[in-house]
């Protein structure tokens, strides 16, 4: 169980005595007994009759510290100069306060720390806050019947679902949103809107801001000149902010409704946002092919998108 130390990073050995001792030696034995490198402890104070250790990575195994203190106290025993007493302990603040627990009493400790992590991480996940997008939304100009229709739907599916406020189309905006959220304990971030190929276009900009390996799979390609579309195809997005999923979909009702099957599912499958993303493509994919085949329907230059094997 890795465990953050939040700077509370001090092992100090008292009541001890010391004698020209190297002090390099009791930082590599002290890692050895930690099962940390060398160079991340050292010794940082010898102050009268107490010796500090500091750790020098953020996080650790709690199972490499649990009930350690006593095999710790044997090996500093064994270094030239070293002189423990009767009363010699090893002290500490934070989780690092694990060292000197019984082994049976500690084991129980972080048993009920996984199980409260476990029942946290899973709430946090089914937490979703819905992002609109777009100015013809914010404007009042077109009626947003997306957010209604995730809110209802992942609340069926047993999610804590809210609305978030209509983002305008700016990346910066966008990336600040989703940032908010993620601190917010938010697990799950959807977007409708914003995806398209013209330049105000900017939510996947936005992703690829907070999660620079964020998925992209097209749902489209154009051919050069099209029209006003500035890039050349309409793609979604399917990124990863710390804990928080976040997933960029179409703005179009009609496409978030062909979209919400397959995402509740790849949900349920723990797909990875690789494959997540090229499922949500695939689905959206057939209406624009479908739509293509047709010479009189003003899409028919559309271009079909291999993403590999099915």
């Amino acid at each position: 169980m890795e465990v953050r130390l939040l700077e509370k990073t001090e092992l100090w050995i008292s009541p001890v005595e010391l004698i020209e001792v190297d002090l390099n030696t009791c930082a590599q034995s002290a890692a050895k007994v930690l099962g940390l490198k060398a160079e991340e402890i050292m010794v940082t104070d010898v102050l009268e009759d107490r010796l500090t250790l500091d750790i020098l990575v953020p996080t650790i195994q709690a199972e490499q510290i649990l009930a350690r203190e006593k095999a710790l106290l044997q090996a500093l025993a064994k270094i030239p100069g070293v002189h423990l007493k009767e009363d010699t302990r090893v002290h500490s603040n934070g989780i690092l306060g694990l060292i000197s627990l019984d082994e049976t009493i500690g084991k129980k400790i972080l048993k009920r720390s996984e199980d409260l992590g476990d029942q946290i991480r899973e709430r946090i996940r089914r937490r979703s806050l819905i992002f609109p997008t777009g100015q013809e939304v914010l404007k009042g100009q077109i009626r947003d019947t997306n957010t209604p229709f995730l809110l209802k739907a992942l609340r069926k599916e047993g999610y804590f679902a809210a609305q978030g406020p209509i983002l305008e189309d700016r990346a910066a905006s966008i990336a600040r949103a989703f940032r908010a959220a993620m601190e917010a304990g938010y697990g799950l971030i959807l977007t409708t809107g914003g995806i398209g190929a013209e330049d105000k276009d900017q939510t996947l900009e936005a992703l690829i801001h907070v999660d620079p390996q964020a998925t992209l799979p097209y749902i489209l390609k154009f051919e050069p000149g099209q029209g006003r579309h500035t890039k050349d195809g309409v793609r979604l997005g399917v990124g990863q902010l710390g804990a928080t999923l976040i997933i960029c979909l179409p703005g179009p009702h009609d496409e978030v409704q062909l979209s919400w099957p397959v995402l509740i599912q790849s949900l349920k499958s723990n797909l990875n946002k690789e494959g997540l993303g090229l499922a949500l493509a695939k689905a959206l994919r057939k209406k624009f092919l479908d739509r293509s085949k047709n010479p009189f329907h003003p899409t028919s230059h559309l271009e079909e998108v291999n993403h590999g094997p099915e």
